[in-house]
């Protein structure tokens, strides 16, 4: 493939013979990665805090303050944590967690700041943009005021979370109180500005349509197109289960701890219609819906060099096939997940597994780090 797509003709793309899909895609990631080598990084993700104020409809995760399963992990809990991962040689860290009021700039840059000392050989990839958002207006600082105190406190780069659909009629549905989708866009772009790679993503599988899913890739290409700062893009499937959107009766859900909490003064409530009405909307993403998106982004993001298969949510034998179907990443040992966990979505592999899944799938595994530098082929 030499031309780019347009929408119409990724649309046309995502109608075509199923194979066909798959071949274009795979032509086009061994154009962009030759050879027969899948990468993967040992890495961890430490959720800090659990308490978040956004109240996205589709998390199961988060707790409001006060309760009694709420928390805040000061450093020597993160630093234990930070050393089982050293003492895997791992070089990747992913902090990420709710959007806490409580939590304030001073906690991260002296956060990153003992990680940097304690830990030199780990690379902090850590805060989605909502979380760049939030401490930006909790401080009263710009953006970039905040990316740059960070960066020299020793943030490394950004992971690509809080995406989910970058189409606000869909944002305003799931997410109303995160951060919209040019918010997000922008600071992605400041952080490329700064010197910051990131990471970009996709959460499918909930009201949007089609066409919005292609709005949400084409906007990603066209901001790579002007700061080339994105190293991989990651689609994954929505989670819905203990979730308010999950298909059971609805009493069930009123009387958990999981209900949403009270909104801010002058925001509506959300109620039974409203979280009906959502979950009779939600998709069933099958297996081969997933990799023909997994397809479809390799074919439409022609500037994003690596596409990453997603076993967190899909399992292990879904990701093999899709190093078939565009991707040529294995992702992460992720030696602890919490957030898609919550949602009794429990995929977990550790360094061994992940290298004899890519061995037994074909291919030559290589260990690499947050930028994609090859650091061990392990043939």
């Amino acid at each position: 493939m030499t031309k780019r797509l347009t929408e119409q003709q990724a649309l046309k793309y995502w109608e075509s013979d199923l194979l066909l899909l798959a071949h274009y895609a795979h032509e086009v990631r061994l154009e962009k990665n030759p050879g027969n080598k899948v990468t993967f990084v040992v890495d961890r993700n430490i959720n800090y805090t659990n308490i978040c104020i956004s109240r996205c409809k589709f998390c199961a995760f988060f707790r409001p303050g006060g309760h009694k399963e709420a928390y805040v992990l000061n450093y020597e809990t993160i630093k234990k944590k930070i050393k089982e991962l050293a003492q895997q040689n791992g070089t990747q860290l992913l902090i990420q967690g709710g959007l806490n009021p409580d939590i304030k700039l001073d906690y991260y840059v002296s956060l990153f700041k003992n990680i940097k000392k304690d830990f030199k050989n780990i690379n902090i990839h850590s805060l989605s943009p909502p979380e760049i958002d939030f401490i930006s207006k909790n401080e009263k600082l710009s953006v970039k005021e905040v990316l740059i105190t960070l960066k020299q406190a020793g943030l490394d780069s950004l992971p690509g979370g809080g995406a989910e659909i970058l189409v606000d009629r869909v944002r305003q549905i799931m997410s109303p109180n995160k951060t919209d989708s040019d918010t997000w866009l922008k600071i992605m772009e400041s952080a490329h500005e700064i010197g910051m790679k990131t990471t970009a993503t996709m959460v499918f599988g909930g009201i949007e349509t089609l066409e919005e899913r292609l709005e949400h890739l084409f906007k990603i290409r066209d901001l790579q197109d002007k700061t080339g700062g994105f190293t991989a893009f990651i689609p994954w499937t929505l989670q819905t289960k203990n979730t308010v959107l999950e298909k059971i009766p609805l009493n069930l859900h009123l009387s958990s701890h999981l209900t949403l909490p009270s909104p801010p003064a002058g925001e509506g409530k959300m109620g039974e219609k409203e979280i009906n009405t959502i979950s009779q909307n939600i998709q069933k993403v099958t297996g081969i819906e997933y990799l023909k998106m997994l397809a479809l982004s390799r074919l439409v993001l022609d500037n994003i060099p690596h596409i990453q298969v997603s076993y967190v949510t899909q399992g292990a034998k879904l990701a093999q096939i899709g190093l078939f179907w565009g991707a040529d990443d294995f992702g992460g040992t992720m030696l602890e997940e919490n957030v898609v966990r919550a949602c009794d979505v429990d995929f977990k592999l550790t360094k061994e597994e992940i290298i004899q899944n890519i061995k037994s799938a074909g291919f030559i595994p290589v260990q690499r780090d947050t930028y994609y530098n090859k650091l061990i082929v392990l043939s």
